[in-house]
């Protein structure tokens, strides 16, 4: 293996990984865990854990109040960070990072509940720069624990205990030297071409590891399907191949999707492989390419390169429009799910690149208005337009530079996504958080 190839496996593996519920209350409740366990090691003997006069204050940036307001927790029937909250001091633990809810159980359920229901948990919005922040403060026996994350949902940056500075932390690394977990994605400097060429060209022993993504994501929108959750989007498309849809790779790939948003949303607790510290952008960026690997045979090694082209190519782009925004998710990884079709239809660098421009072409400006339910029905929009886009590119089709925001240059087109995205809806962004905190 390269260092060059090291380092852009490294990405992937900060990028891409395993994720227990919505990433935005779950970054809420590994604050909160951390803090809980700070304050346990003060007080040892005192069973913070179970102390019903716990106090929870947690400050959060308008984004992460967005996509928390209305989404399932896991194994709780419940909505909103306030739940998210409570189960971290109850169960959390913050070593298992996004998966921080792992040992969820009854007890600590009825517990949290307790904790919310006897107004033991407050939440704010706090005065921050970051789309992404998140402070959480716990105080118990005399003694309070603050835990704060910023930039990316797990990655904890400073923590303290009655107010002295513990130690300011960036993901499992100490300050000092850069660790991977400070790395803009763009300090990486990946470009599509670059990107193909990794994806078609790297031993496969050292990309097996993404196979975990079809174990994951699979294991979901199965369990969409069987149950009846959210919408159920999924399970309502498939049941409808005759009258509506049509019984093809389509119908098959938005249905297998759609489900998978369908139960993570409404809070299955099973877990996601997610992207860019998004669940439903890992299930959007992978299902399409995984659907169609099961219908037609495809290897382990073959999927395997289709889904690390597909997480890299939605790596790259949210790299340009940051973690939260007011462009929905599934914009960036229906345009990964798409050049993963792309190659496993022997499509290469010129089609893929095809295939980006007719998917900036197509669904930019798709709002998020928060982590809901309804997601899964733009997961669904999302993935038609991957596939009609994968379509048109193989045909020689494609969205030229005097359309919109198109350029010649694949990286220009990108960075133009990027630019709208982020600074240019920021006026639609504050607005969508506004309408949604005064409904």
């Amino acid at each position: 293996m390269t260092a060059r190839e090291s380092e852009i496996i490294g990405l992937i593996h900060r990028e891409v990984k395993p994720a227990l519920g919505c990433t935005e209350p779950v970054a809420v409740a590994l604050a909160v865990a951390k803090a809980a366990e700070l304050l346990e090691g003060r007080c040892p003997d005192c069973g913070i854990r179970k102390d019903s006069s716990l106090h929870i204050e947690v400050e959060v940036s308008g984004n992460i109040l967005k996509n928390g307001m209305g989404v399932g927790i896991p194994g709780t029937g419940m909505i909103g960070l306030r739940i998210a909250a409570a189960l971290g001091a109850a169960c959390g633990n913050a070593s298992y990072g996004l998966e921080v809810l792992k040992d969820l159980s009854d007890e600590a359920v009825a517990a949290a509940r307790k904790l919310v229901d006897e107004g033991h948990v407050w939440i704010s919005i706090a005065k921050t720069c970051h789309k992404l922040y998140v402070k959480a403060t716990v105080e118990a026996c005399g003694h309070s624990a603050c835990a704060v994350i910023e930039d990316m949902h797990d990655r904890i940056v400073e923590t303290s205990v009655d107010g002295a500075t513990e130690c300011a932390r960036h993901g499992n690394h100490d300050t000092g030297a850069q660790s991977e977990d400070e790395r803009d994605t763009l300090d990486y400097h990946l470009t599509v071409k670059e990107i193909c060429e990794f994806a078609e060209n790297v031993a496969f022993e050292d990309i097996r590891f993404i196979l975990e993504d079809r174990t994951l994501n699979l294991a979901l929108a199965e369990e969409g399907l069987r149950g009846d959750y959210g919408l159920k989007v999924g399970k309502t498309i498939l049941s409808n191949t005759e009258e509506v849809f049509g019984n093809d790779f389509l119908t098959y790939a938005m249905a297998m999707t759609a489900a998978a948003s369908d139960a993570r949303m409404a809070g299955c607790t099973l877990p996601a492989m997610s992207n860019s510290g998004s669940g439903n952008q890992g299930i959007t960026v992978s299902m399409p390419v995984i659907a169609f690997a099961l219908k037609h045979g495809t290897s382990d090694e073959d999927l395997a390169r289709a889904l690390i082209l597909s997480n890299l190519i939605a790596i790259h782009i949210k790299g340009y429009l940051g973690r939260l925004s007011a462009l929905c998710g599934c914009v960036v990884a229906s345009t990964g799910s798409s050049c993963g079709l792309v190659w496993l239809k022997g499509g290469r660098y010129p089609e893929i690149c095809a295939a980006i421009k007719n998917m900036v072409g197509n669904i930019t400006g798709m709002v998020c208005d928060g982590a809901k339910v309804g997601c899964a029905m733009k997961v669904a929009s999302g993935v038609s337009s991957s596939i009609q886009s994968a379509v048109l590119a193989l045909k020689g089709i494609c969205v030229c530079e005097t359309d919109g925001i198109i350029d010649r240059d694949i990286e220009k087109t990108i960075s133009n996504l990027g630019s709208i995205g982020s600074s240019g809806m920021e006026i639609a962004d504050n607005l969508i958080q506004k309408i949604m905190v005064c409904k």
